[in-house]
């Protein structure tokens, strides 16, 4: 089952509802997030200040907020083959950490604004707990889950993309999140890399991922992860590219086995790593939080196909920032 999305076609349906809604709007939905030189987030600018474009063409916004805490729906997507193995509890940890946050149990005013879904991919992909605004049935199925085997994380996307319940309003209110933390690698997937990323464009997804590859190795992977993140305008952590980079002491203490200041399988090693990770989580789930959305109603005259990918350009009128969105959409979903 597909859902029609993207500019030409939205669907929206309830939780509970079995088939999805089809409202046709013509509207463009554009998540941004603005930095500054150091990396922090730009958070008090206006529409005034923002410019897109659309196949070079600029475009009057429609619509814009940059309110806090914004309704999104959060795919997570864990990567349970054997490449996780060595650090799982690490990884288990920020994922429960990733929900926590995302699906506040403490806050029922917020729970309402919220929901996520857990897909755990190995040999194959398995949604194993869809939509909810609960984070419980999420935090118990991450409890019990062991990683081992192959990878499908093609297959993960395209069934958060195709196989999972709405949310009243999607994708404009709330948003959709996908966020995946594995190291990108897929041997066992019966989609392709281009097959997912047009799905996911199409279904106005933006992805984020928490990168799993450790400092110093390569993951066939890690092009992949990348590029699914940042042509749908989101980014790729990498918390174990060097864990101890804020440890005191690092390279300064010349060892025949390395210049580390903490070693493996030491409490020192295995504190900076959790930190590390849990800093990464930090930064995506303050990222999704702080973003302006801008909506907008493309010239009708400029749409001459249903089937070309017309590529999108978000300028902000400040110098040394940096601009991150989508770079691109479908007029029309898929059919």
């Amino acid at each position: 089952m597909y859902f029609r999305l993207l500019a030409g076609a939205l669907c929206v349906s309830a939780l509970v509802a079995q088939q999805p809604i089809k409202v046709n709007v013509n509207e463009v939905v554009v998540p941004v997030t603005v930095t500054d030189d150091k990396g922090r987030f730009v958070s008090n600018l206006d529409q005034k200040d923002f410019q897109i474009f659309d196949q070079g063409k600029e475009q009057a916004i429609g619509y814009f907020t940059r309110e806090r805490n914004q309704p999104v729906v959060v795919g997570f997507l864990i990567d349970l083959s054997q490449s996780s193995r060595t650090q799982w509890k690490n990884w288990e940890s920020a994922a429960e950490e990733m929900v926590l946050q995302m699906l506040p149990d403490d806050k029922p005013e917020m729970k309402k604004r919220f929901a996520g879904y857990l897909i755990g991919y190995g040999n194959e992909a398995e949604l194993m707990v869809d939509t909810t605004n609960d984070p419980q049935p999420i935090l118990e199925k991450l409890r019990k889950v062991k990683p081992g085997g192959g990878a499908a994380l093609y297959d993960a996307i395209y069934q958060a993309c195709t196989n999972r319940k709405l949310v009243q309003g999607e994708p404009v209110e709330p948003r959709r999140i996908i966020i995946i933390v594995g190291d990108g690698n897929d041997n066992h997937s019966s989609h392709t890399l281009d097959q997912v990323l047009e799905l996911a464009q199409r279904n106005l997804v933006t992805i984020y991922g928490i990168s799993t590859i450790y400092s110093g190795f390569t993951s066939e992977g890690t092009d992949a992860l990348r590029r699914l993140a940042e042509e749908t305008g989101g980014r790729v952590e990498y918390p174990l590219a060097n864990p101890y980079k804020d440890v005191a002491g690092f390279l300064s203490q010349p060892r025949d086995e390395g210049n580390y200041a903490i070693q493996p399988g030491t409490g020192g090693y295995a504190a900076a790593v959790s930190s590390a990770i849990f800093g990464s989580v930090a930064n995506v789930v303050g990222e999704v939080t702080t973003q302006y959305i801008l909506r907008y109603t493309p010239d009708l005259a400029s749409q001459d196909s249903n089937k070309v990918f017309r590529n999108l350009e978000v300028k902000v009128a400040l110098p040394n920032v940096k601009v991150r969105a989508r770079k691109g959409y479908y007029p029309f979903g898929v059919q």
